[in-house]
């Protein structure tokens, strides 16, 4: 059972560090030019959203978005299930040889983002791949950076992040539990 801890980011908190990010991936990219964003599934989508809002809001330009299930690619797959249920990605626009900015809500060991890149390149060969996390917790298996973080938030294996989004949950926060 989890044991409640602490919120680390309340929705105002949660707000601007994707406004930050937005900013940099802009600054970092040279604007909006050849670029898109795939959240991954689940919460990783509604945050590529916010941030291409951010994009429209700072640039006046709409970024194309869509969403990778990685559950077919994932290492651990067995673990989860023997028959996972993959539910199909919606890339409407074409990767190869945009900038992709890969959108997740927690960073941990991963490989949920090995997963999203093998994933991602059965669209086609992008020019770049970035990434783009709201929290990145430590504790990485694989030698696998975030390029654009919201916050940095050490913690024990023993502890767990939640970050809380729309649609899935009534409100935005960041929540950190004892397991």
């Amino acid at each position: 059972m989890e044991k409640f801890k602490a919120v680390l980011m309340d929705e105002a908190a949660v707000n601007r560090a994707l406004k930050r990010v937005s900013h940099e991936i802009l600054e970092r990219n040279n604007g909006c030019d050849g670029l898109c964003l795939v959240g991954i599934k689940r919460r990783g989508v509604p945050l590529a959203g916010i941030i291409a809002e951010n994009i429209y809001d700072i640039e006046g330009v709409r970024v194309p978005t869509g969403e990778i299930d990685i559950t077919y690619y994932r290492d651990d797959r067995t673990a989860i299930s023997d028959d996972p249920v993959i539910r199909p990605g919606t890339l409407p626009f074409s990767v190869v040889g945009k900038r992709v900015v890969l959108v997740d809500d927690v960073l941990y060991t991963g490989r949920t983002v090995r997963a999203a890149l093998e994933a991602l390149l059965r669209y086609g060969r992008p020019a770049s791949v970035q990434l783009a996390v709201l929290v990145d917790r430590g504790h990485r298996e694989l030698p696998v950076r975030g390029d654009y973080v919201g916050k940095n938030v050490p913690t024990s294996k023993t502890e767990f992040i939640a970050v809380r989004i729309p649609p899935f949950e009534p409100e935005t926060e960041v929540r950190l539990y004892e397991v």
